[in-house]
């Protein structure tokens, strides 16, 4: 390229960019955002978690208050036919009795084959988000080893409506505390386990429980005088205009 060739390039850019600026500056500044409306009214997350467990294909059984859990614990295993049923060790006892062909087994480090003969397991949660119908669990009080609830078949899951936070985020807030204790594996559960194969066939149990029963009890565990096991830390009130 000649030098008169690079020197009508630069005019030309340098006019390009007088003709950006002038523009720029004789448009009329841009006007701010609309205030957001004010947030929603808290929504009923105990019948929304309710509607969303369902969805995934679970049972949800209703008890109203921790005095029930143990009659509601006893339906969802009566309905299966009986069998054996993993616990982990500091599960209340008062949530345990047994129906006519069911036995309680205690988890005190049974084999995966163990885990396999049994006909499910029974567990508390740490939380559950009423947004997506999850339950979570991390291990604490009442709530056993992964590997309890993810091999036997069958799981009855008893969560709290104290327990129930409205949305991802705010599950992520309630878990934190418990988190910087140490180093916990966290389990999602959103419903039986399922998956699909090429052609959409939904083929459940391949990952976790192919059925899953929730014990939803109104209320808190300390409501009846329990210990509050497996109760979720409070998340952080949302933020808004009071």
């Amino acid at each position: 390229m000649s030098v008169d060739a690079k020197g009508r390039s630069g005019k030309a850019r340098d006019e390009v960019l007088a003709r950006i600026r002038a523009a720029l500056s004789a448009a009329a500044p841009v006007p701010p955002p609309p205030p957001l409306p004010p947030p929603p009214a808290p929504p009923d997350l105990l019948e929304r978690f309710a509607r969303r467990v369902a969805d995934y294909r679970a049972r949800v059984t209703r008890a109203a208050g921790e005095v029930e859990v143990a009659r509601a614990i006893a339906a969802c295993l009566g309905r299966e036919g009986g069998g054996r049923y993993a616990v982990p060790p500091s599960l209340p006892s008062s949530w345990l009795k047994a129906p006519a062909g069911t036995e309680f087994v205690v988890d005190r480090g049974l084999g995966p084959s163990d885990l396999a003969r049994l006909a499910g397991s029974v567990t508390g949660c740490a939380l559950a988000v009423a947004e997506t119908g999850t339950i979570v669990l991390d291990g604490g009080p009442g709530q056993g080893r992964r590997a309890m609830t993810l091999v036997p078949d069958h799981l009855v899951c008893v969560v709290f409506e104290r327990q129930i936070v409205a949305d991802m985020p705010q599950a992520a807030a309630a878990l934190a505390d418990a988190m910087r204790t140490g180093p916990r594996a966290l389990t999602w559960i959103s419903g039986p386990s399922a998956t699909s194969d090429i052609e959409l066939n939904r083929v459940e149990g391949v990952h976790g429980p192919r059925r899953l029963d929730v014990v939803l009890v109104a209320g808190g565990p300390e409501d009846a005088g329990g210990r509050g096991e497996g109760r979720a830390p409070q998340p952080p009130p949302p933020s808004g205009p009071d």
